[in-house]
């Protein structure tokens, strides 16, 4: 993916003033959970907090503190969505300072964290048209450079503790699985021995060219998924074969049939020294067979989903 530090960091070059909108509290039902946080510029947004009219809320809160019309100093600010809004953008009545009681708001208070923060208590309920029934406490204030710093250096590490993917081969559902992986919170390398292969790859998918792709499963940290395309069944079989011998795999899987995988089998029990045990861990084929639809696109969006489900489940073990 389009790594998260990244992005950020030229979010902030492109805007000097911006807003830090976070979830300091989430009770009972809720969009997302405490630490949740977005950034919010005047013409951009980076992240969200859950969408929704909790979100175009805090949106505005976040636009009129940038503009001055709210500043957390002046204590206690009752506010609330203007009838009728149902966007972020263009709400100039979204707010309303002089108001004495909200209603069917939130109220906007000075926090005990400091006087540079704008708190907003929000019930998640009919009164703002959001139905999940909880209630969140969002924290705004504005983003100096310690606050900057602090969450590129959260985003990096964040970015360094995702799960890797290894994608090998550089086909057409190879590409269509690096499109479908750009979306998500992965750590994706492609891996080829041909390098016109690697060519037109989505932005953030990282790529090796390498004769001994076999090489690169050793190489691979604890918990990876490996998932074989190449265009050889041999060299399938190989990297298949170096993966199994991973026990730490999240996930070893192969594109192919039913005669492949029997073909394979034979020859990992026969001639590779596999054992039935080592075998049964292997996903093949990829994306389950519930769907009988071969087209890449199809066999990307299958697969992803099913490796991410394994990530997951090796994420809680």
């Amino acid at each position: 993916m389009s790594k998260t530090g990244r992005r950020l960091r030229a979010f902030l070059d492109a805007a000097p003033s911006a807003v830090l909108v976070e979830v300091t509290e989430a009770k009972g039902s809720t969009p997302r959970e405490k630490g949740a946080w977005m950034l919010v510029s005047p013409e951009r947004i980076f992240g969200t907090i859950g969408g929704g009219q909790l979100e175009f809320m805090a949106i505005d809160a976040a636009r009129a503190m940038l503009a001055g019309s709210i500043s957390p100093l002046e204590g206690e600010m009752p506010a609330r969505r203007a009838e009728g809004v149902t966007s972020g953008r263009g709400a100039q009545e979204a707010l309303n300072p002089d108001a004495t009681t909200p209603p069917g708001g939130f109220a906007a208070t000075l926090p005990s964290r400091g006087r540079e923060t704008l708190t907003l208590d929000i019930p998640l309920g009919p009164e703002i048209g959001q139905c999940c029934g909880g209630r969140v406490e969002i924290a705004v204030r504005a983003v100096d450079e310690v606050i900057a710093a602090e969450l590129i250096a959260a985003a990096e590490a964040s970015d360094a503790a995702l799960s890797h993917v290894y994608v090998f081969g550089g086909g057409h559902v190879g590409h269509a699985l690096a499109s479908a992986f750009a979306l998500l919170p992965l750590n994706v390398v492609i891996v080829e021995t041909r390098a016109d292969a690697l060519d037109g790859m989505p932005v953030g998918i990282d790529t090796r060219l390498t004769p001994v792709p076999e090489e690169m499963v050793r190489e691979a940290p604890s918990g990876a998924a490996f998932v074989v395309l190449t265009h050889d069944h041999a060299l399938d079989f190989l990297i298949v074969a170096e993966a199994l011998k991973r026990d730490d795999a999240a996930y070893v899987g192969m594109i192919g049939s039913k005669t492949k995988k029997a073909t394979f089998r034979s020859w990992f029990l026969k001639t590779a020294g596999g054992s039935e045990q080592v075998f049964a861990r292997l996903v093949c084929p990829i994306g389950g067979d519930a769907v009988r639809d071969k087209r890449p696109a199809v066999i990307a969006a299958l697969a992803a989903a099913e490796i991410m489900t394994a990530l997951a489940g090796a994420t809680k073990g």
